[in-house]
């Protein structure tokens, strides 16, 4: 385990948004189609699932722009 996933606790406005900015670029530059991630937390297993294309029955309101 590294330095960054020892630390712990919500992310600080800062690390949000450099968090939100790199998100934004890996989208930009590096999706291709889709991407599945999965992440261990205290409380079980997190699944991300990026995509290009919104998911069929949803509507585009239902997500949070960054």
């Amino acid at each position: 385990m590294d330095a960054i996933q020892d630390q712990t606790g919500p992310l600080s406005d800062e690390e949000f948004q450099q968090f939100t900015n790199l998100l934004r670029r890996y989208l930009h530059y590096e999706l291709d189609q889709w991407e599945n991630l999965v992440t261990e937390s205290a409380h079980g297993p997190i699944y991300a699932h990026f995509t290009n294309t919104l998911p069929d029955g949803w509507p585009h309101e239902a997500f949070r722009p960054f």
